[in-house]
């Protein structure tokens, strides 16, 4: 058996769909604003990571759309700002993500939800995806007050999950994520759904790079459970 670490953001589902809600209000400039909320997303959980600074992440949310308002010169108003950060639970999971998941449980493997999402709302999130039926437990860094790629959050992971280490797989979407994962031993799989986006030049190789979740669960370890 492997135990599975799924990111959710960007691996099980898509952060794009942020953009269906957002359109009512930025028009032409809905591509520009999902991209520049996402990145300020990400930018400003890393920041409370490494000062220690931790907040839950639907205010991180909030903090990053306020900038990325401010940054496109786009106008929500305060009323409505809520609600859109709630609509990240309310995301489209990828195609492949529940067959892939079932036939990973089929295997015999452990498959864990593995996120910076908080519990309430990875749960909400999990559950609109119709995933959450589908993983056999569901992981927040709330629990340990820090987000990835902090090393205590991928500590958890182990610690939860269940197997030793290196039985003990991160799968993730995201570079950044793989590469925190795996300078604390686990096993890791990059998702690379965009071919022609390359994995970030680092000292580190992942241990796989799958096109799709679908063909994760084709290659060993997973496929000869």
């Amino acid at each position: 058996m492997q135990v599975i670490g799924f990111d959710v953001f960007g691996t099980l589902v898509d952060p794009a769909g942020i953009a269906e809600p957002l359109r009512p209000f930025a028009g032409d400039g809905t591509g520009a604003l999902v991209a520049e909320w996402r990145r300020s997303q990400l930018e400003y959980a890393f920041r409370r990571a490494a000062m220690g600074r931790y907040q839950p992440f639907d205010r991180v949310t909030r903090g990053a759309l306020d900038r990325a308002l401010a940054v496109t010169g786009i106008d929500i108003p305060e009323a409505d700002r809520e609600d859109l950060v709630a609509a990240w639970t309310r995301l489209p999971a990828f195609p492949d993500a529940a067959p892939a998941l079932d036939s990973l449980r089929a295997r015999g493997h452990r498959c864990l939800a593995f996120s910076n999402g908080t519990a309430k709302g990875l749960q909400a999130l999990l559950d609109h995806a119709g995933l959450a039926s589908r993983l056999d437990d569901v992981l927040s860094v709330e629990t340990v007050g820090t987000y990835k790629p902090a090393p205590a959050v991928y500590d958890h992971l182990v610690a939860t999950g269940g197997a030793d280490r290196n039985a003990t797989w991160l799968v993730s979407g995201n570079a950044w994520d793989v590469i925190g994962a795996g300078s604390t031993g686990l096993a890791t799989a990059w998702l690379q759904r965009d071919e022609r986006k390359p994995f970030d030049p680092w000292d580190y190789t992942p241990d796989q790079v799958v096109a799709t979740l679908t063909r994760l669960a084709e290659l060993p370890p997973f496929s000869d459970a």
